[in-house]
């Protein structure tokens, strides 16, 4: 017998039976990941996240879940929908709470509905659910996997709305994939990978040097100069740095292998870093900072490491992180990417999926118009 259960904590859940329904090794769906935010004070109620993880269970044993948040607003989601809620403030209407279904404060694509394939309608259902039970306005699916988007094929109530991230992807070695950095630069346009070569050039000639350590081989000094830099960053950019000191340190506890940092180093002192995360096949960029400005460096401590590390290691992809048309003449092109929304009250509904069809003509245009830049030889 099915049954559903709602969670407060990810802890409640077993540990093992959560990884087992994850189709692949993506780390920021791991237990070890979404259990290190509530338990190392990364979420909060203060600051919109109350988690809300919903289970299906099949006597006694987890089989399908979906990671669920109520949202109290719209800050470290990826996928903007401020426009959404103002409108429902202007008809003095309540647009949150919500419930959303996605990795807090990271926009990198992944399964959210998890369990067997024929599962995922069922958990669709106990989604809607809740926004039925609870009265809120409205269910969001941030970043999903294309094999999650199968599932809302025959469920119009649910919108679809796409975005471009700007990705490296390696070409299968069948193909010709590229052996190392300067086999990479020998397929860019001539301008281009001049531009990168100089980029990296200035970073040589200010005396800096990188090194890429996983996350069992940085000591607490490092953590927590790590942790200072990503704290600067937005603090910077007038941001609350809602990643804990002790998240850091815990990731690098449970994941070890999947963890890393680019640490940029001017002769003995640190002066920027790059923390990233790995599956498999696909590196992730996430967090970056710096106490010395160095022209170049940004560029050489969260792309062209990054790069050379997929190369040396035999992954595939990049996803350095969300927005920065910048990141196309540096070899990362635009990439679809896919979330699902219901809305509850019909009337907003049908405006919403207006605008989304607007939407998704200006940004097929974007795309078209982005491609004629491509860095690549021979891309039109």
């Amino acid at each position: 017998m099915l049954s559903v259960r709602c969670h407060s904590r990810l802890a409640e859940t077993d540990a093992t039976q959560w990884n087992a329904l994850l189709p692949d090794d993506n780390p920021f769906l791991d237990h070890a990941f979404l259990s290190g935010l509530e338990e190392h004070g990364c979420l909060d109620a203060a600051h919109g996240w109350t988690p809300h993880h919903l289970g299906l269970y099949d006597d006694g044993k987890l089989v399908a879940a979906a990671p669920a948040y109520l949202k109290t607003n719209s800050h470290g989601e990826f996928v903007f929908d401020w426009s959404w809620a103002h409108t429902y403030a202007r008809h003095g209407l309540d647009y949150y709470p919500k419930l959303l279904c996605a990795v807090p404060y990271s926009p990198v694509a992944g399964p959210r509905l998890l369990g067997a394939p024929a599962l995922r309608g069922i958990v669709i259902d106990a989604i809607q659910g809740e926004c039925t039970r609870l009265g809120l306005s409205s269910a969001h699916l941030n970043f999903c996997a294309e094999a999650d988007a199968g599932a809302f094929a025959d469920r119009a109530e649910w919108l679809p709305r796409f975005d471009w991230q700007f990705h490296w992807m390696n070409k299968p070695a069948e193909s010709g994939g590229w052996r190392d950095f300067d086999d990479f630069l020998v397929s860019l346009k001539p301008k281009k990978r001049r531009n990168i070569r100089q980029e990296r050039a200035h970073v040589a000639r200010a005396g800096v040097h990188c090194e890429i350590r996983h996350g069992n081989e940085l000591d607490d000094a490092q953590w927590r100069r790590i942790h200072l830099f990503y704290s600067a960053t937005f603090d910077d950019k007038g941001n609350y740095p809602a990643l804990t000191l002790e998240f850091f340190r815990h990731l690098g506890r449970t994941m070890p292998d999947r963890v890393l940092a680019v640490l940029a180093w001017h002769g003995i002192e640190l002066i920027a870093a790059a923390l990233l995360l790995r599956s498999r096949d696909t590196l992730y960029g996430r967090y970056w900072g710096c106490s010395e400005p160095v022209p170049g460096l940004h560029f050489e401590a969260c792309y062209y490491q990054g790069i050379e590390y997929c190369l040396r290691h035999g992954l595939r992809h990049f996803e350095p992180g969300a927005q920065g048309e910048h990141k196309l003449a540096r070899g990362f092109l635009p990439t679809r990417t896919r979330s699902f929304h219901y809305v509850a009250h019909p009337r907003f509904r049908a405006a919403i999926a207006d605008a989304l069809a607007r939407e998704e003509i200006a940004l097929t245009a974007c795309r078209a118009e982005l491609l004629e830049h491509s860095p690549y030889l021979g891309a039109t």
